[in-house]
């Protein structure tokens, strides 16, 4: 009889949202217009001169391997990007190209986390952030979070979770599921706790770009020694290309760069000589007024759950997601998520994938269609409510 799969596979859990979904392709396919507001992927296509300068660089025969630490120009570009956005000098040479964020995450963790130790997590949070650190023998402390503390991790709950086996404590600002940002105060706060500890403070920054009426400053601004994991796949619209980055500590660069030529050699090429084209000013042109559509499907989405009786206590300031309390309407998450799709044709996620801290209570929406379908969906969750209730 064969061995059983490893321990490691069969702790990690699986996306609940994963069968909604494959229940909303079945309804699509017998003819039913569903309503995705289930996938944190935007519904914008690629930005046209990206698109371009992937195609050129197919044309021009860059199909090959790059060096482990990525393009050096693009490197170079996205050094250019923290200057100009955040006034930082990033030495290019502390940037290492990913196979997107989840790239970035696979160094952090593997170079950081040894078998029986943990990072603090917010939770609710990000679920693949909890796995990755169970894929290399490690461990997430989850931390349950609230409205009162914005859902985010700050000083005080650092020094209240931190153990013995505590070697850092990971972070996302915008955050999924909740949206919140935290604040160069915060930010600073979490730094010094985590250095009293001699841990290590890791930051997601992954929807930086995507945030309305003020801009997320970086961890790097307050902690130089942070480590910065990023992506091209919100704010650049670049998903399926699968191309993220890391920002480190210069001491942590050769170590990096060994786990990454073992790990995956190289990040796709053609999706970095198509990233060059991110930082021109036509392409930014583009992201913003995106950025702005994202912030006016907001600001509709978010009253309108609310006037119906969901229970939004933060207003998110960034990525594209509302997470709702649900507790009025009684029921669990995932049966309130599946009454939906089965009656309305809407796809929301229910807070069991983000984590344990009230997440039964909780679902998520994301507001990555247009006003038009946002409007439509307002309209069928008012309809599902009254069935539900009845």
């Amino acid at each position: 009889m064969a061995q059983p799969y490893s321990a490691r596979s069969r702790a990690i859990e699986p996306f609940h949202v994963m069968a909604l979904l494959a229940r909303a392709n079945e309804l699509q396919a017998a003819g039913h217009d569903v309503i995705h507001l289930e996938i944190g992927e935007p519904d914008f296509s690629t930005a046209a001169p990206i698109v371009e300068a992937g195609q050129a660089a197919l044309a021009a025969g860059h199909t090959r391997y790059t060096a482990a630490r990525g393009l050096p120009a693009l490197r170079e570009a996205i050094s250019g990007f923290y200057a100009t956005r955040y006034g930082l000098s990033i030495d290019p040479q502390r940037i290492l190209i990913t196979p997107g964020g989840s790239g970035a995450l696979l160094l952090a963790s593997s170079l950081l986390v040894d078998p029986g130790k943990h990072w603090l997590l917010a939770d609710p949070g990000y679920p693949c952030n909890r796995h990755f650190l169970r894929l290399v023998e490690g461990g997430a402390q989850l931390v349950p979070v609230g409205p009162e503390v914005n859902y985010q991790l700050n000083a005080d709950l650092v020094e209240r979770y931190w153990d013995h086996d505590t070697v850092g404590a990971l972070v996302a600002s915008p955050a999924n599921p909740t949206g919140t940002v935290l604040d160069r105060d915060a930010l600073a706060g979490l730094s010094r706790a985590t250095r009293a500890h001699n841990g290590h403070l890791v930051v997601d920054e992954i929807y930086h770009g995507l945030t309305y009426g003020m801009d997320a400053p970086s961890a790097l601004e307050v902690d130089d020694q942070a480590f910065i994991l990023n992506s091209f796949s919100k704010y650049f619209g670049m998903t399926g290309w699968r191309l993220g980055w890391l920002v480190a500590p210069p001491a942590a660069i050769p170590e990096l760069e060994k786990l990454a030529q073992n790990l995956y050699i190289s990040a796709p090429s053609m999706a970095q000589h198509a990233a060059l084209a991110c930082f021109e000013p036509r392409t930014i042109e583009i992201l913003e007024e995106r950025r702005a559509e994202f912030a006016r499907r907001r600001d509709f989405l978010l009253p309108a759950l609310r006037e119906l009786g969901f229970g939004i206590a933060v207003v998110p300031q960034g990525a594209f997601y509302l997470y709702a309390d649900i507790s009025k309407f009684g029921g669990d998450a995932f049966a309130f998520c599946r009454h939906f799709l089965e009656t309305e044709h809407i796809a929301f996620t229910p807070g069991i994938d983000f984590g344990r801290h009230q997440a039964s209570h909780h679902v998520r929406f994301a507001y990555t269609q247009s006003l038009p379908r946002l409007h439509e969906a307002v309209e069928r969750i008012a309809r599902g409510l009254r069935s539900w209730q009845g």
